[in-house]
C-alpha cells in the first residue's frame, strides 16, 4: 500500500504581485520540476507552524501565513500518495535563498504556465492563474 505524505507548501507572493517558484533539484523525487517550496508536516504540528518551519530550513527566511487553506489537493505518485496543502504568505524577513532547490524564481501569475510543475502543484497553480 502506498504511503500518504501530508505536505505543505508556500505560496509566496512579493510586492510586484510575482510568486515564488522553485525548481526541484536533480537529487530529489520528483527532478527537475517546479513547486511552490514547503515540506513534510511533522507529528504534532500544525500546517501553519510546519510550513514557517519549512521554509525557514528550505530557504532560510522568515514568512507569514494567511490563516486560510488556498489549494489542498491529494494526487497520487507512482510511489506515494501527496495531500498537498497550499497556503499563501508573504516573507517577513530574510531573503528566500534555495537550499534544497537547483534554483528559485519570481514569476507573475500569466507566466507560471512556462514551467514544468510538479503534477501535486498543478491545481494550485491553475487556480492563482484564474485569481487575477
Amino acid at each position: 500500500m502506498k504511503k500518504l505524505v501530508k505536505v505543505v507548501a508556500a505560496i509566496i507572493e512579493n510586492e510586484n504581485n510575482e510568486i515564488l517558484c522553485a525548481l526541484r533539484s536533480p537529487e530529489m523525487s520528483i527532478p527537475n520540476m517546479w513547486e511552490f517550496p514547503g515540506g513534510k508536516v511533522e507529528a504534532n504540528e500544525d500546517i501553519y507552524s510546519a510550513l514557517e518551519r519549512e521554509i525557514d530550513e528550505e530557504l532560510g527566511c522568515k514568512i507569514e501565513t494567511t490563516k486560510e487553506v488556498f489549494n489542498d489537493n491529494t494526487h497520487e505518485y507512482e510511489t506515494f500518495i501527496i495531500n498537498l496543502i497550499s497556503i499563501k504568505c508573504k516573507v517577513v524577513e530574510g531573503t528566500p535563498t534555495p537550499g534544497e532547490h537547483s534554483k528559485l524564481i519570481w514569476l507573475k501569475r500569466e507566466n507560471l504556465k512556462s514551467l514544468v510543475w510538479a503534477p501535486a502543484d498543478i491545481p494550485a497553480v491553475e487556480q492563482l492563474i484564474q485569481e487575477k
